[in-house]
């Protein structure tokens, strides 16, 4: 991507699952093991699935005004859907291992919760939460809920979008908690 091409930001974490998607696709392209393409298809498949046609369609024109895709259509009229490197760059942004929360100059004394209730059935998404907010910095207060010192909203509605958790997490702002002290100590705050 040249100098002068400025990275697209998609704050919609539905358009950012599309992206993902779609680097998946190319994922799958690349991909050379046979047991690694049925994989991906098969969860490709079923996400695919749960995207409103209609919503899709307005959204893939949108990245292609965005230069974020390219597509093609072949003599049978199947869309051939590419992502270009500004694409990639911008995916990049939001891949949930790649995924930073920034840490201002100066803290604003505000604690971040995120707090859920997830049922058993989705242990599995569950577990991938409660090991992405700990890697993410977060503390667990207590069982099933986290706290954080710095604005996250953004990083954590995507995060629990793509663990398809929506109903069951919440998030809040606190201020003056009653062990404030021991989570100053914790993230190294005055």
């Amino acid at each position: 991507m040249g100098k002068n091409q400025k990275i697209s930001v998609i704050k919609s974490p539905r358009k950012q699952k599309i992206l993902l998607l779609l680097l998946a696709g190319t994922a799958f392209s690349l991909s050379r093991s046979p047991l690694k393409q049925i994989k991906i298809v098969n969860r490709l498949t079923k996400e695919w699935q749960q995207i409103d046609r209609a919503y899709l369609w307005r959204t893939i024109k949108e990245f292609n005004h965005k230069r974020l895709i390219d597509w093609q259509e072949d003599n049978k009229g199947n869309i051939i859907i590419t992502l270009t490197e500004k694409g990639k760059t911008t995916t990049n942004r939001f891949n949930p291992d790649k995924l930073l929360i920034p840490k201002p100059n100066t803290w604003d004394y505000k604690w971040r919760l995120v707090i859920y209730d997830i049922p058993h059935n989705k242990r599995v998404a569950r577990d991938a939460l409660r090991y992405k907010l700990r890697e993410l910095g977060f503390k667990e207060w207590q069982k099933s809920v986290f706290v954080y010192p710095y604005p996250c909203r953004e990083q954590i509605d995507f995060v629990i979008e793509f663990f398809d958790l929506r109903p069951y997490v919440r998030q809040a702002e606190l201020t003056s908690p009653t062990n404030e002290a021991e989570l100053k100590l914790h993230f190294k705050l005055k």
